[in-house]
């Protein structure tokens, strides 16, 4: 085996890469990260570039790992901050560091892709050694990388810190349809949410929900200036553009779920999730205005909807959010992995997250005592 490293997806092909993809994950799919890269979202005018790692038999390529060397810590979703303070006031340098991640994209999945019946193990050495190495010689105090799921956490701690952290997902207990999902809630909340949701209509609005050929040019017009809107009216800049979207429009349309709000068959918001093997992926909202109850429908109780609709076992509608929890979704452990080059820090590091752990721990089970299900189907 012998590794290449590339600074753009473009220096390989998309079959090639594609190939290793599993689960059809969208986000580390060519045409995401290519759209990424070509678009400017992700570039070193944004402080992400591009270092990808290939891993080759002879000619075939076996294993890829997208990578970046970042000098910021934005949009990513695990906050390191506090570690790089340390560093600031110790007189080193927290950055550059490696990130081994999908911008901007706080979902799990593959983080190492990699051909059936290659040696994870010899691959992720592999990788790791040629890291570090680099670090070294490049003086880059880190590697991190966020989101792997389970199988590769379980795979990388054997070399890495392991971080915890906390999502609510929803999973497809084999509901017919919504209202056979509501008959697993207590009688309480399952009123509290049928009255959510008849304050839509009541306000007058319509939800339609589109997937690809279905949303043509004037659907995403409108859907980006809903969610550049949301940034705007905090005073912020959205991570990704419009030449961005318009490139997941021409490749990736049939993995789109759009969800469009209509009030008088006017356009009031939007909601974008993308489409894997057997989950669902909330990522993008926005509004023109703030209707009552407009965020849970649109983000939460469509993609519910679709996901029984499609037979999808998984809805992961993204960071954060304790208000999912009496709609549904459970708490579900997320990971990050970490190599810190200098001893000292790594040192202080592990010990932060052992301290760490059990709080997530423990917060994970404060969130599953607050789940609205009756006792049975707990």
């Amino acid at each position: 085996m012998f590794i290449k490293q590339i600074n753009s997806i473009a220096e390989v092909s998309v079959g090639a890469w594609n190939r290793l993809v599993q689960d059809k994950d969208p986000f580390v799919s060519h045409e995401f990260l290519s759209a990424l890269e070509l678009s400017g979202s992700v570039c070193a005018e944004t402080g992400w570039l591009p270092r990808h790692i290939l891993v080759y038999r002879q000619q075939q390529l076996i294993a890829a790992m997208p990578l970046y060397l970042k000098d910021h810590s934005w949009g990513e979703y695990v906050f390191d901050q506090q570690w790089a303070d340390a560093y600031y006031q110790s007189g080193m340098d927290y950055y550059p560091k490696w990130l081994n991640a999908v911008p901007f994209t706080p979902c799990q999945g593959q983080r190492l892709l990699i051909d059936q019946g290659e040696d994870i193990m010899a691959v992720i050495r592999l990788c790791l050694d040629h890291i570090q190495r680099l670090s070294e010689r490049k003086n880059i105090s880190s590697l991190h990388s966020l989101f792997p799921n389970r199988t590769q956490m379980e795979e990388l701690k054997q070399q890495l810190l392991i971080r915890e952290g906390v999502q609510f997902h929803w999973f497809n207990r084999g509901y017919r349809d919504f209202t056979d999902y509501l008959q697993s809630f207590t009688a309480r909340q399952r009123k509290n949410i049928n009255k959510e949701r008849r304050k839509i209509a009541e306000q007058g609005i319509e939800l339609v929900r589109l997937t690809g050929a279905e949303i043509f040019e004037r659907h995403w017009q409108v859907f980006f200036g809903f969610y550049q809107r949301t940034y705007l009216k905090k005073g912020q800049y959205p991570y990704l553009n419009e030449d961005f979207f318009q490139r997941l429009s021409q490749t990736m349309t049939e993995q789109i779920l759009l969800v469009l709000a209509l009030k008088g068959q006017q356009p009031v918001g939007a909601a974008l999730s993308l489409i894997g093997g057997n989950t669902l992926y909330g990522r993008y909202w926005g509004c023109q205005q703030e209707y009552d109850g407009l965020h849970f429908e649109a983000c939460y109780y469509q993609g519910l909807e679709f996901c029984l609709d499609r037979g999808l076992k998984r809805f992961d509608s993204g960071a954060q959010g304790e208000h999912k929890i009496s709609r549904g979704f459970e708490p579900v452990m997320t990971y990050s992995a970490h190599w810190i080059q200098n001893p000292r820090f790594s040192s202080l590091i592990a010990d932060f997250l052992r301290r760490e752990r059990p709080l997530m721990r423990q917060y994970l089970q404060d969130c599953r005592s607050l789940l609205p299900f009756k006792i049975d189907d707990r």
